[in-house]
C-alpha cells in the first residue's frame, strides 16, 4: 500500500503497553480518531491496516484461500502452537487440517459430550466455597481444562488425567505473560528466562502429549468418542491421516484456544449477569421452568442470547489478521500483495446503526434480531472461522445454565478491569465472586444419565 491510512505515531514501548493492556480502549480511541481505517505497526509483524465496517469485513472473509493469508500473521504463536497448528496454515494445508478436524467439533457429536461436561461443572461446583470471596475465573479454567482433557483428549485414568494436567497447567500459566508473543523476547536465556521457563514447559507437556498419541494408536481400532480417537481415525482424500506432530500441534491448538479462551467467557458472562439484576432474574425464571439436563439447557433460547450478548460485549479475540496475497481494493483503500489487513470485530460489536446503546448489556437483542456472519464474529469468519464454536457455545450453555441452576452468587467487586493474559483479555483478579448458597444437584432428563 503506497499511502495506507493514517494511525496512532507511537514509539514502540509506548504503543505495546496500550496494545497489551488498554486493548479495547486504545481500539474505540484510534476508531474514534481516524474512522473506519487506520495504520498500526505491531513490534515483529509487518504494518497492518485496521478496518472494522460490516462491508470491509465481507470482502476480507470472502477472499479466496489463495488471496488473503491468516496463518502468516501468526507465526509468533509457532513455538507454542507448532507449524502444522490449523491457525498458521493457509491454502491447501488449511483446507487438509480442517476438513480433517471439523467432524469431531460438530453436529451430533456434540450430544456426546453433553452429559460429560455438566457432570465435571456439577463436580467443580461442589467445592465452591460458600460464604468467603473467590476468584471464579480459575474454577472456570479447571473445568474447561478437565473438558479438554477428558472430552478431546479423551483421558480417563485418574494418575495419568493428574499428570497431564499438572504439566498443561503450567505450560498455561507460564504462557499467560503477554510479552512472550514479541519475536525479539523469545530466546532462551536459561531456566529462569521468561522464554527458557515457556520452553522448557512444552517440553514437559509434549513428553505426555506424545506417549498417549503413540499409546492410543497402539490400541488400535476403538469405539471411543473423544476428540483424539476421532481424530486418529480420520482420512483425507488420499487416505492419509495426521501424522504425530500434526495430532501434538491441533491438540496443543484446541488446548490453548478452546481452554482459556472459554473459561475467560464464562468469567465474563457472569461479570454482566450478575451485574445486570434484571437479566440474572430472567435467566432463573428460565432455568426454573425445567430440568437442568444439557440436552435442555443448549436450546433455552434467553441462555443463548445472554452467552451471545456476552461475546459481543467481551470477545477474548478482539481481532482478526489476513495477509493479502494479490492487489484487492477494499471499501476505497488499494492493498498490494504483501500488505497486512486486521479485522477489528470488537469495534464492528460497537457499532451503534448495528447495536442500539452497543455498551449496554441486554441480550433481548438477539431474541429481537439474528445478526449477520460480518455483524457478529466472535469466533471470526469466513472459511477461517474457529472450528471449536460449535463446542465453545455448546458448552458455555452448558457450564453456565448448570452453574447458574445451583448456585446463588453475587460479585465481590463493583469495578471490574480488563487485564491481558497472553491472547486472551480477562477480568481483573480473577473476577471475585460469593457464593451465598448452594442448592442440591436437581434431576436431569434420562437421556443425560
Amino acid at each position: 500500500m503506497r499511502a495506507p491510512p493514517p494511525g496512532p505515531d507511537l514509539p514502540r514501548p509506548l504503543f505495546l503497553y496500550h496494545w497489551f493492556y488498554r486493548t479495547y480502549p486504545f481500539l474505540e480511541e484510534c476508531a474514534q480518531r481516524y474512522g473506519e481505517a487506520f495504520t498500526i505497526r505491531i513490534p515483529g509483524m509487518r504494518q497492518a491496516v485496521v478496518l472494522h465496517h460490516p462491508d470491509a469485513i465481507k470482502e476480507v472473509i470472502t477472499a479466496g484461500p489463495d488471496d488473503a493469508h491468516a496463518g502468516k500473521l501468526s507465526t509468533n504463536m509457532a513455538p507454542l502452537l507448532g507449524k502444522h497448528s490449523l491457525l498458521l496454515l493457509d491454502g491447501a494445508e488449511h483446507l487438509r487440517q480442517r476438513k480433517l478436524l471439523l467432524p469431531p467439533l460438530h453436529g451430533e457429536r456434540m450430544n456426546a459430550y453433553g452429559a460429560r461436561i455438566a457432570e465435571i461443572t456439577e463436580s467443580s461446583l461442589d467445592r465452591w466455597p460458600v460464604g468467603r470471596e473467590f476468584p471464579v475465573h480459575e474454577r472456570f479454567q479447571a473445568i474447561t481444562l478437565d473438558v479438554i482433557l477428558r472430552v478431546v483428549f479423551g483421558l480417563d485414568d485418574p494418575s495419568l488425567l493428574e499428570a497431564v494436567r499438572a504439566r498443561l497447567l503450567r505450560l498455561l500459566d507460564v504462557g499467560s505473560n503477554p510479552w512472550l508473543l514479541v519475536p525479539a523476547l523469545q530466546r532462551d536465556l536459561g531456566a529462569w528466562s521468561p522464554w527458557g521457563r515457556f520452553v522448557r514447559a512444552i517440553r514437559g507437556a509434549d513428553e505426555l502429549l506424545y506417549a498417549e498419541i503413540g499409546h492410543r494408536r497402539a490400541q488400535g481400532q476403538s469405539e471411543r468418542d473423544d476428540v483424539l480417537t476421532l481424530l486418529l481415525q480420520a482420512r483425507d482424500e488420499q487416505g492419509q491421516g495426521m501424522t504425530d506432530q500434526e495430532l501434538r500441534d491441533e491438540l496443543t491448538t484446541l488446548l490453548v484456544t478452546g481452554n482459556e479462551t472459554t473459561a475467560t467467557s464464562l468469567a465474563w458472562a457472569l461479570r454482566w449477569i450478575l451485574a445486570t439484576p434484571a437479566v440474572y432474574e430472567r435467566l432463573q425464571q428460565e432455568l426454573a421452568e425445567g430440568d437442568a439436563s444439557p440436552e435442555r439447557l443448549v436450546k433455552l433460547p434467553y441462555l443463548d442470547a445472554t452467552v451471545r450478548e456476552v461475546l459481543r460485549m467481551q470477545p477474548v479475540f478482539p481481532l482478526i489478521g489476513r495477509v493479502v496475497q494479490r492487489p484487492m481494493r477494499i471499501r476505497g483503500l488499494d492493498f498490494e500483495e504483501g500488505d497486512g489487513v486486521i479485522l477489528a470485530f470488537y469495534l464492528t460489536h460497537r457499532r451503534p446503526e448495528l447495536y442500539a446503546e452497543p455498551r449496554r448489556f441486554h441480550p433481548e437483542r438477539f431474541l429481537e434480531r439474528k445478526y449477520g456472519p460480518t455483524e457478529w464474529l466472535p469466533f471470526g469468519g469466513g472459511a477461517r472461522r474457529c472450528i471449536g464454536m460449535a463446542l465453545a457455545l455448546y458448552e458455555m450453555k452448558i457450564v453456565l445454565g448448570t452453574v447458574l441452576s445451583r448456585a446463588s452468587l453475587q460479585l465481590a467487586r463493583d469495578r471490574v478491569r480488563e487485564v491481558r493474559r497472553s491472547l486472551t483479555i480477562a477480568p481483573s483478579e480473577g473476577l471475585p465472586v460469593i457464593l451465598e448458597r448452594r442448592r442440591q444437584r436437581g434431576p436431569r432428563s434420562s437421556a443425560s444419565n
